[in-house]
């Protein structure tokens, strides 16, 4: 087996995530937009609703699993990227349906875990 650095890594479980959500009927719309508020793994359709998603990786969970660690400060930057996502798009916010899910694996690729609304508060 080879030795993936921290951004192989990343770009491996994000794109097994995005393949996850598509088997789940999620259409992919955009992935790693990037602000200087923060950035966005995935971004999603489901149905009506636009998704921002969270991909986390633990290779161990010996100090909590792969979803502890999107932080509260974490969750203000998902929150302040999606507001410009959804600007950039000339979309309003309170005019869009969107939430934020994570999706998480703990260990391997074969245990994805998809965590839908995670709260976001703002």
């Amino acid at each position: 087996m080879f030795l993936l650095n921290k951004k192989q890594t990343g770009d491996y479980y994000e794109q097994q995530a995005c393949r996850y959500l598509e088997r789940q009927g999620l259409t992919p719309i955009d992935k790693n937009a990037r602000f200087k508020a923060g950035e966005l793994d995935l971004v999603m359709q489901d149905k009506s609703c636009i998704v921002f998603v969270e991909v986390k990786f633990r290779k161990q969970t010996h100090f909590g699993g792969a979803a502890v660690t999107i932080s509260a400060s974490k969750r203000q930057k998902l929150l302040k990227a999606a507001y410009l996502w959804l600007s950039q798009k000339g979309l309003s916010a309170t005019h869009t349906e969107f939430r934020f899910d994570a999706v998480t694996f703990e260990g391997d690729a074969n245990s994805v875990n998809w965590v839908k609304n995670i709260e976001i508060e703002g």
